[in-house]
């Protein structure tokens, strides 16, 4: 759910400026799960631009207080949500939290790291929703820690249908910055793409599976 319209276009406009985010729907890219993609996205870049970098952890902080104001821990998706969730965290003065994609192999075996309290309410953040499998995962962890997952927000979302049904089957709240629907209307108006792709790139979102140039 994007809670800023306004925002979302200027969040949209930065990740195009510094090509986190790439949209090239006449070369696709292919996933690791085979799908070709008009889109690329690496929002770790957003750390190397102070700018930006402040911006989007601004942005983060208003709309988690807005929206999850009783938070008391913020806790992050390994990797791309570590660096983000930590700023986040220190911005708001919270314990920060981390969740490995599966649980150390050696010592404790932690797969949540930093410490927390019993039943503490968390704000889970992300840098990217796509299927939602791996978001998801990181939120089960941490209620299995029996702690009180309040919602997630994450800096992108490309908006799949499967994402968001699995999202509600998991009684899982979430916000995003940006979504892929904000992104090419931004990158329209701004001349990243021409208009008569517009059509393409609606199809990919809708059925990436089936999407061809």
């Amino acid at each position: 759910m994007i809670l800023d319209k306004d925002k979302a276009l200027k969040i949209a406009d930065f990740l195009l400026q510094i090509k986190a985010i790439k949209l090239q729907p006449d070369q696709p890219f292919v996933w690791a799960s085979g799908w070709k993609s008009p889109i690329y996205c690496d929002n770790r870049k957003i750390l190397s631009y102070p700018q930006i970098r402040t911006s989007i952890r601004q942005t983060f902080v208003e709309q988690i207080t807005n929206h999850f104001a009783n938070v008391e821990l913020i806790a992050g998706v390994a990797t791309g949500g570590i660096a983000i969730g930590a700023l986040v965290a220190e911005e708001m003065g919270l314990p920060f939290v981390y969740v490995r994609t599966t649980a150390k192999g050696h010592g404790l075996e932690n797969l949540i790291e930093g410490e927390y309290l019993d039943s503490q309410r968390v704000v889970v953040i992300e840098d990217l929703i796509s299927t939602g499998g791996s978001s998801l995962k990181a939120v089960e962890a941490i209620r299995d820690a029996n702690l009180n997952v309040l919602g997630l927000a994450a800096i992108f979302t490309y908006g799949f249908a499967k994402a968001v049904k699995s999202f509600d089957k998991a009684k899982c709240e979430y916000i995003t910055l940006c979504d892929y629907d904000h992104l090419v209307e931004k990158a329209v108006k701004a001349n990243y793409i021409p208009e008569n792709v517009m059509n393409s790139l609606t199809d990919w979102r809708i059925d990436p599976q089936k999407w061809k140039i």
